[in-house]
Formats: structure tokens, sequence, C-alpha cells
């Protein structure tokens, strides 16, 4: 059984398969322009007239447009993207979020992602950024966990990629967990223990795409002291096709069930649900980007890829922005702004429990709107618009 279960993990990154190849496997790579300028988000003073956050928003793609962001922040494609420009013209950060992605590792050279790696202990560098849980143990590392999660598949980079297109300030534990020379059983001890440090470490939100149709004990109540400690959990809804809502089809972790479980379905250009994403009436709560998703891979490149991973981790981008500016907000809070805020889709009627997609910038509307009174947001069903799939 648990060998099944890490299969079904494996399974998740092979099916979020990049549009070219990976690193070493004539990958069609793009550059980073020669100075990249930094994301200037509004820390303190007053909203902006709406002239002025008309200019921002303007002048805010510019800036962060690049070869490593995708149609999911384009305002180009107005019916589908996660509408976060308009977002940033009236986000205030308030405090630092750290979000650990439990994933293949990163490339800590990337010029994109280089500015936003986050370690638990001393200072960001080579031999310092995260943690490794996946490389076997042997006479001279006796303790492989030190290691570095060099990112050697490109998936964990390409996550990174599409959280910082979201919410360019972020920072960003890497923790590596899989190692396919590994049984079963190591893999998913390797990730039960990324699970613990990710919580150890007091991060805000952990970003996890993997998963399988057998729950783990362990994983479960690991998960659960994730949610004591108040920390949110985005996962991916899988890569079967299937309803999740179905017993004979649940997918690990996301059916769990938790209230700091948000679970994330992927969606294309035209509003489509792939026809390779997981869906559940009851079991899913979103559905964001995922269908050839141009992000960062290693060696200062780019690609896309498709699957829930990528849909996964737009969300995560969103929920760092509400926990940036409003602190005090617990996992479930965030979850049910993020639900109250989904724009609705007629294609998706029967797919989730929001049967919406992602919507930054009404996210943080509900959030200004829920602020001192948990547990009662105003429903954003009133005057929503029911988006049409072209």
């Amino acid at each position: 059984m648990l060998l099944l279960r890490v299969l079904f993990i494996l399974s998740a990154f092979v099916l979020d398969r990049p549009v070219f190849p990976l690193p070493g496997k004539n990958l069609q790579k793009t550059g980073l322009p020669a100075k990249a300028p930094a994301l200037g988000i509004k820390t303190t003073g007053a909203i902006p007239s709406k002239s002025k956050a008309q200019n921002k928003k303007s002048s805010l793609f510019a800036k962060t447009n690049s070869t490593f962001q995708s149609w999911g922040v384009d305002p180009t494609f107005k019916s589908s993207w996660i509408n976060h420009h308009k977002a940033w013209s009236t986000f205030v950060k308030k405090k630092e979020i750290v979000v650990a992605i439990i994933d293949t590792g990163i490339d800590f050279n990337h010029k994109y992602l280089k500015g936003n790696i986050h370690v638990s202990e001393g200072i960001p560098g080579k031999s310092n950024f995260g943690k490794d849980f996946s490389t076997m143990p042997t006479k001279s590392k006796r303790n492989p966990s030190n290691a570095a999660p060099v990112d050697n598949h490109g998936h964990g980079t390409h996550v990174a990629g599409i959280l910082k297109s979201v919410f360019p300030e972020v920072k960003i534990l890497p923790i590596k967990y899989y190692n396919p020379k590994r049984s079963g059983q190591e893999n998913l001890k390797s990730l039960t223990q990324s699970f613990e440090y990710a919580i150890r470490a007091r991060v805000d939100i952990i970003n996890y795409s993997g998963g399988g149709p057998e729950p783990s004990v362990r994983e479960l109540q690991l998960l659960k002291d994730a949610q004591r400690k108040g920390i949110l959990v985005i996962a991916a809804a899988g890569n079967e096709g299937a309803n999740i809502d179905q017993k004979t089809h649940a997918f690990y972790p996301a059916s769990y069930g938790l209230s700091n479980i948000v679970t994330v379905m992927a969606h294309d250009k035209e509003l489509s649900i792939l026809s390779s994403s997981n869906w559940g009436k009851r079991s899913v709560d979103i559905s964001a980007p995922g269908h050839r998703i141009l992000s960062s891979v290693p060696h200062n490149s780019s690609a896309r890829m498709t699957g829930t991973s990528q849909a996964t981790a737009f969300v995560s981008g969103v929920a760092a922005l509400i926990k940036s500016q409003y602190p005090h907000f617990s996992p479930h809070d965030i979850k049910i702004i993020l639900r109250r805020s989904a724009q609705r889709v007629k294609a998706f009627k029967g797919k989730s429990v929001t049967e919406g997609k992602l919507d930054a910038a009404k996210a943080l509307t509900v959030a200004k709107e829920y602020n001192g009174k948990p547990g009662k947001p105003k429903s954003s069903k009133r005057g929503q618009k029911l988006v049409e799939a072209r």
C-alpha cells in the first residue's frame, strides 16, 4: 500500500508534463532580461486614487512581465487569468510570508528566484537554501537531510516561478522529498519528514502538489498539527481526470477534508477544465490556470508545464497576498475568502464547491469585508457574473 501511495505521488509529476523537454533534453530556453526591476508593492500609506491606481497597475505589469510568466497573470486573457494586477493596486504588505514548497527542490542560482529564497537558519547560499530529505544515507553522509535541495527535475523550480509571478515578494522555503531510487516506504517517510520540517519552521503556507489514492495516518496527523499551528496547505486535486468525491478515486492529501486544506483543480485559457484534472463537487475548492503554464526551470531557463501542480501554485500566491495583508487571518479564514471570491464559471458547474475560478482582486475585496468579522464574510455571489466558457 505504501508503494502504491508513492507511485501515485510520482504520477502527479509525470502528468504535469512540460511542453518543452526539461534541461538536458534540448530544452527551449528563454533568457531573463539583463536587469529585472523589482516590484514596487505598496507597504504603507492610503489607497491611491483611481487614476494613480490605474497607472500603477499598468506599470506593475510592465515591470513584472517577463519570459518567466504565463497567461495566468496576463491581463490580455481577461476571462481566464487570475485578475491580480488590480489586487496589487490596493495591496498593503504587513507581514513577510513564507511558503514551503514540498517538491523536487529548486535551482538556487536561477536569476528569477534567487531573491525569494528563505532559510530557517543562517543566510541563504549555495549550500544553504532549504532541505533535502530525498537523499539516501551513505557511509559518508549519515545525515543526508543537511544536503541542499538541488532540483534535477525542474518541477519544483517551475512551481516556485508561478508563485513568484503572483506575489513577487513572497519568500520560498524549498523542501525536496522524492527520490526514484528509494522504496515506496522510504519516499513516504521523506514526505512526512518534509511536512514535519515545514511545520517546525513555522511557515505560513505549505504548497504540495503530490498525492495518491491511499491515506497515510502519519501524514494526516501532521496536517492536523499544521492546522492547530495556523498553517494553510494548498493541495493539488490530482491529474487522473477523476471525481475525487468518490471513495474509489480519492486523492490524498486533497481528500482529507481538513479546514486548513484548499484543494485545486486546473483550467485552460478557454475556461475548460483540463481533461486530466481531478474534480469534485464536495472535495475540490477552486480552479486556477494549469494548461501550458510558462515559468522558470533550472539553468536560468523557462518552459511550459501542464497540470494541477501549476494551478496549485497560483492559489498559494493569492493566499500569500491575503495572509500578508491580514496576518491575523486563520487558514480557515483564508479558505472561506478564496471560496467566497471565486468567479463562477458555467462550465465548472458540479465540478467544485465554488464552481468557480481564482480571482485575486475579488479575494482581497472579500478579505477587506471579512476583516473583523471572522466566520461572517459577505457573500460575493450577489451581482457576480456567470462567466461563459468560450
